[in-house]
């Protein structure tokens, strides 16, 4: 396969994981501020992160429509993607012309790939339309991911390679309820999440010469009925918040025995949210499991801030840290654009290094 070859495939991949896909939010807003969100997400995108968030609007605010959201990530540690199309165009020519300088090229490849860390690639959509009322708030959404993991094995030669690529993918569908409280004088609002889940696995193991990233049918799934609950305390422009995600643990198994879980996941979030100004942080409770073979349980503490100019414009920027280590370090910025508080479109780029790094999209309409 030609470079050309494994681009294709790799676009391919990104808009496959986008279609068919649970932590991962794509939204440009939070994104953008280092993906905190459990105490600063506005009421359109707050299923994605706390469902109390709902019922904290605008009195201006009356219904909210989130379409789309779109968002990749992608972990390449040791350049490992460069290196194989490199080595596809080197046996590409050396099949056509075999000389010893080719296959001295290609062991060279080989070499370079030989214990490389897996490469991880998660893609992810979601869409959401918000009713927001006084009364109770409700919000039908959906979203889902697809993480895509490959790890080369080099053996001898070339043809006795190969590379696995082991995916999870997961979709939701959900309807939010939240509500605010005076208690004892004090403001809260809580929100609950009924939600049906769809969890897919997708395996496959292939040549050098014949790999690419694209997933093709699921070999295994499970559905279930899931929760997700939040709170959030509010005192002038200062909140504190609390959500759990997937109250109820689930598992599924691939066909090459990889366990993948989802354990309930509880984020606590702090944030100072005025008319033109924003700072919040997330830290989780928790560490998120994943794949139960694989070292790359994550546990992330965030920070970010946002600064409105006059509700037609926003800049963005934030900062994450794997408490597990498995995800480096990462830089978040973005911008926003709300003309007349009706449009919004919000973009977004993180960077944890020159192989770790991410973007994603929204565009929403508010009335």
């Amino acid at each position: 396969m030609s470079k050309n070859g494994i681009s294709l495939g790799l676009a391919l991949a990104f808009t496959s994981l986008a279609s068919t896909a649970a932590s991962y939010a794509p939204d440009g807003r939070s994104n953008a501020m280092g993906n905190i969100g459990v105490a600063t997400a506005d009421y359109l995108v707050a299923p994605l992160y706390n469902p109390a968030l709902l019922a904290v609007f605008h009195k201006s605010d009356d219904i909210g429509i989130l379409l789309p959201a779109i968002g990749v990530n992608a972990k390449d540690a040791d350049s490992s993607l460069e290196t194989i199309m490199d080595l596809q165009d080197a046996i590409e020519e050396f099949e056509n012309n075999p000389t010893p300088s080719g296959q001295a090229t290609i062991n060279g490849y080989l070499d370079d790939l030989d214990g490389n860390a897996p490469v991880n690639v998660t893609a992810g959509v979601a869409f959401a339309i918000a009713i927001p009322s006084n009364n109770v708030s409700v919000s039908l959404y959906g979203r889902g991911y697809v993480e895509a993991i490959s790890k080369v094995t080099v053996r001898s030669g070339y043809t006795n390679s190969d590379v696995e690529v082991t995916g999870f993918g997961y979709s939701e569908l959900g309807l939010v309820l939240a509500k605010k409280y005076t208690i004892y004088g004090e403001s809260f609002s809580f929100g609950i999440t009924p939600k049906y889940q769809i969890l897919q696995t997708y395996s496959d193991t292939t040549t050098i010469e014949d790999f690419d990233l694209e997933l093709e049918d699921a070999d295994t799934e499970v559905t279930a009925f899931n929760f997700d609950l939040g709170a959030v305390w509010m005192k002038n422009n200062f909140r504190v918040a609390l959500a759990v995600k997937d109250l109820l643990a689930q598992e599924i198994k691939s066909t090459t025995n990889k366990t993948y879980e989802m354990t309930p996941q509880a984020t606590l979030g702090l944030a100072y949210a005025a008319e033109y100004f924003t700072f919040g942080v997330d830290v989780d409770l928790t560490e998120q499991t994943r794949y139960v073979e694989l070292d790359d349980n994550t546990e992330f503490a965030r920070v970010g801030v946002e600064f409105n100019a006059w509700h037609w414009a926003q800049l963005r920027a934030g900062f994450e840290h794997d408490l597990q280590d498995t995800m480096e370090d990462s830089l978040t910025a973005g911008i926003g654009i709300s003309p007349f508080g009706t449009l919004n479109l919000d973009v977004a780029g993180s960077y944890g290094s020159d192989n770790q790094v991410g973007a994603s999209a929204s565009l929403s309409f508010t009335f």
